[in-house]
């Protein structure tokens, strides 16, 4: 009996990302929230994986619900203001001894664990230390914030040290001046800071929201940070997403290639977004992970790949490597975070006023995403600009699709002589035209 495992095929598809994060340096902020919920546990096993996976970590961890309930036990009220409290000394006693406790409990998650666990045989060291330098936030609008304060500086050559003698280096939301004090600082802040000055290759901001969503509910899985901001404007500028959302839009302007926005509250939010191809949250980054451009030599594998099913289903003539190679500069992709999900062709026939759109397909998995209709306009972008007058498509399945975007039907006659003689009649294709404006 065949028995399937569904992991064994999550795992065969997640090996290019497991070979890509090698390596690699990953801020993870977790908010204090996570850990309050019982989320922890889960989340340390997660990154222990990461760890033994050849991930480089900075874990920066929030403390603001277990100071507040600290302050709520004692009957402190604290002062707010511009979203952050006033920190004075009573503040800042509970602060330094949350965010002691908190530290010392992900050390001790993070030691080798016991048989008939995740963690069991996995040997980790956490680093923590003055490795944040801070300076006070000072009065602002007549407030004197106290012992609130922000980034100054984050002395990455010390942390990068650390990374590279296999540490796991633990950030809390304070910083330290020149002068000897202790500052509570804005843990997304702490993580921003720390993911531009170590050049991270990821900043995940785990909170309350798996991403960002346009009016009509939809997740937006990948955004550049112009396109973000407008969002940024329209949010709570005090709110948690807030300050993740203008966290990460400034870390995608300085050097991190790409910044996630993740929810505590799905358990698989961390591995389903780096070792899937799609994610669950959303990304933020200045190079799109999605692009259409025009083919290359190095494409033609994933061309292949993209065209197999299609050509055995009969929906495509089938293509030599040969062929692909010879015509490749015909050829426009789209690719996605490395791979060829779709493609079309712009064939032309010497002096003929009409071109061919060929081999338009979208791999399965990503059809209904309107990449169909991306792909015919570029081609059609393409046409004007060699001054060709009308476009011509055979197909034998997809009549109606070519209907919907303004095609006709033709006959045999109306096609370039070179291409009328190269139809086959055992195919019977139907002949489609559009004229160009």
């Amino acid at each position: 009996m065949d028995t399937r495992f569904p992991f064994v095929d999550w795992f065969r598809n997640s090996s290019p990302y497991i070979n890509a994060h090698r390596g690699r340096t990953f801020v993870i902020l977790i908010e204090g929230e996570a850990m309050a919920s019982g989320r922890g546990e889960q989340l340390i096993q997660d990154l222990a994986l990461l760890h033994t996976l050849g991930v480089r970590l900075v874990v920066v961890f929030g403390i603001r619900p277990q100071v507040q309930q600290a302050l709520d036990e004692a009957g402190i009220v604290p002062r707010y203001h511009q979203g952050r409290w006033v920190a004075d000394e009573a503040i800042m006693t509970r602060v330094e001894r949350i965010a002691a406790e908190q530290r010392l409990w992900l050390e001790a998650r993070l030691s080798p664990g016991l048989p008939n666990t995740p963690l069991h045989g996995i040997e980790m060291t956490v680093v923590s230390g003055n490795l944040v330098m801070a300076k006070p936030l000072g009065v602002r609008e007549g407030i004197d914030f106290d012992h609130s304060g922000e980034v100054r500086r984050v002395r990455a050559e010390a942390i990068e040290g650390l990374l590279d003698r296999g540490s796991l280096v633990a950030l809390p939301p304070l910083g330290f001046s020149s002068t000897g004090e202790v500052f509570d600082l804005d843990a997304a802040e702490v993580a921003r800071h720390a993911a531009t000055a170590l050049g991270a290759d990821k900043l995940i901001l785990l909170g309350e929201a798996s991403g960002l969503f346009d009016r009509s509910g939809q997740l937006q899985r990948q955004l550049t940070p112009g396109e973000a901001e407008p969002l940024l404007q329209q949010a709570d500028p005090y709110s948690e997403l807030a300050r993740h959302l203008g966290a990460a839009c400034v870390a995608a302007r300085h050097g991190v290639a790409r910044t996630h926005l993740l929810s505590w509250h799905d358990h698989d939010a961390l591995l389903g977004e780096l070792f899937t191809r799609d994610g669950v949250g959303t990304m933020i980054t200045e190079h799109r992970y999605e692009q259409l451009r025009a083919a290359e030599l190095g494409d033609i594998g994933g061309l292949l790949e993209l065209l197999e099913p299609l050509e055995q289903r009969g929906m495509l003539v089938p293509r030599s490597r040969e062929r692909l190679e010879y015509e490749i500069d015909d050829y426009l992709v789209i690719e996605r975070d490395g791979m060829i999900i779709g493609c079309a062709a712009l064939h032309t026939f010497g002096e003929a006023t009409m071109g061919e759109l060929a081999c338009v397909a979208v791999h399965d998995d990503y059809r209904g995403g309107a990449r169909g209709e991306l792909l015919l306009a570029e081609i059609e972008r393409r046409a004007r600009r060699l001054e060709l007058s009308a476009l011509f498509a055979l197909t034998t399945h997809t009549t109606h699709w070519f209907f919907e975007h303004g095609f006709r039907l033709a006959d045999i006659e109306t096609l370039p002589p070179l291409r009328r003689d190269t139809y086959s009649h055992a195919r019977k294709s139907k002949i489609l035209v559009k004229t160009l404006a």
